[in-house]
């Protein structure tokens, strides 16, 4: 996953007492005008290096080679990801003012004195401190980024992809868990009250996979949150069918007429893509359930393993990848 190797990154203070401790050890080695220059050379090196690294170590949110358009709306649901670029742009300011400083002041320290010398060397150690200085902020913030990024769960946005929709306790994860390896193989979203279960499966050496989404596709549009409703956007970019699960005995504690809404509410945001209703515990369904259940495209019951495989291989066809072949030119 894209974030999850972002490197700590340093406080201004950190940063600061890192070269110019750097700087003293490197004097030392030295005498005379050698010393400040080398002074001078390693507190500015140490400095716009490491904050160059702080910037390339972060993809590059404006090409989506870079950031898949999930990712992004992902990050930015958690993150503001204006404001982060905006942080990494000060950041690399100050990379290249350090470069400057240094290449401003080193001519000053080799036709002088040593005491003049040592002057000019402490005015420059006192610019490159004050640059630093100055992005502190942006220094604290892409680190809370970093640390709120890096644990999100690894979903791959270019596998074929089923989600799978519907009101709590109406079998999704149960679905999820009996298709795919997904037993325990969840992480938690800043945005979701549960873990997010991501499984996988293949067909014809095809690996698809499936997500189940509790707290965000699990009730009405206008009960979620603006962040909540920013992850949606993002699933948006990862889905390539959707499947939304309806008890029709209502023993998920849900009438459902109410389940079909939901269900209409998520046709109608992922018009884009096919959107398949699986009415679930068809081995309790009564007389009555059934005539609810004609609503739904298939019929199944996890428990019992009825049409499991059938609902399975339906959205694999709905979805009807092909994977691209290397071109033979």
């Amino acid at each position: 996953m894209i974030f999850e190797d972002l490197p700590t990154t340093p406080t201004s203070e950190e940063l600061i007492d890192k070269a110019f401790s750097r700087a003293a050890r490197a004097g030392k080695a030295k005498g005379g005008l050698e010393a400040q220059q080398s002074m001078l050379q390693t507190a500015a090196n140490i400095i716009s290096d490491n904050l160059e690294n702080v910037v390339t170590a972060w993809p590059d949110f404006e090409y989506e080679d870079d950031v898949h358009p999930f990712y992004y709306e992902l990050a930015d649901a958690i993150v503001d990801v204006d404001r982060l670029r905006q942080a990494l742009s000060e950041v690399m300011w100050a990379s290249r003012k350090a470069r400057e400083i240094h290449e401003e002041y080193q001519p000053r320290l080799r036709k002088t004195d040593v005491d003049t010398a040592r002057k000019h060397r402490k005015q420059a150690f006192a610019r490159l401190a004050d640059i630093v200085e100055q992005i502190d902020d942006h220094l604290l913030y892409i680190n809370e980024s970093r640390n709120d990024l890096r644990d999100l769960p690894e979903i791959n946005p270019d596998e074929p992809t089923i989600v799978v929709a519907g009101y709590p306790n109406v079998g999704k994860s149960s679905f999820v868990n009996d298709v795919t390896n997904a037993r325990g193989e969840t992480a938690s979203y800043p945005f979701t009250t549960k873990g997010i279960g991501v499984g996988h499966f293949e067909r014809d050496h095809i690996r698809y996979q499936i997500v189940d989404t509790p707290g965000l596709l699990d009730r009405p549009p206008q009960e979620r949150n603006e962040i909540e409703s920013q992850a949606v956007s993002a699933i948006e970019h990862l889905a390539d069918c959707m499947l939304v699960v309806v008890d029709p005995t209502g023993e998920c504690g849900y009438p459902i007429g109410s389940q079909l809404e939901l269900r209409d509410a998520i046709s109608a945001r992922f018009e884009a893509i096919p959107v398949l209703t699986i009415a679930n515990k068809e081995d309790r369904f009564e007389d009555g359930d059934l005539t609810e259940a004609v609503a739904a495209d298939y019929t199944m019951s996890v428990e019992t393993g009825a049409n499991v495989e059938t609902v399975l291989d339906a959205a694999v066809d709905a979805i009807d990848y092909e994977p691209e072949l290397p071109f033979d030119g």
